[in-house]
């Protein structure tokens, strides 16, 4: 796996509601370079910002992919698997978490 690779790609949809998959930083970079100026609101200047940070290995790359899925909601792009998906890895964060303070079994 590449280090600028998502754990798992964001569906967007694009076009007249197809979805793409966006596997990595380079790629969300590069769409969200081609949004149209007139659309771009703070959350893409979040987003790109962090898609360039994350090449410099300022910050890691699910961290900007987290920026890139914010973006791809408030804009209506997300897929709706993709809504599932970050749902589940909430939960299973919250799950761990808890989980982690009990007792362990041999």
């Amino acid at each position: 796996m590449e280090h600028d690779c998502f754990r798992h790609p964001v569906t967007i949809l694009v076009g007249l509601g197809f979805p793409a998959e966006i596997h990595g930083v380079r790629e969300a970079y590069a769409w969200l370079n081609e949004w149209p100026p007139s659309k771009r609101n703070p959350t893409h200047a979040i987003a790109l910002k962090a898609c360039r940070a994350a090449f410099a290995g300022e910050i890691d790359v699910e961290t900007a992919r987290g920026t890139f899925v914010a973006f791809a909601r408030r804009a209506n792009l997300l897929a709706p698997d993709t809504e599932a998906i970050v749902a589940a890895s909430r939960a299973g964060a919250l799950d761990a978490r808890s989980q982690a303070g009990g007792s362990k079994s041999i």
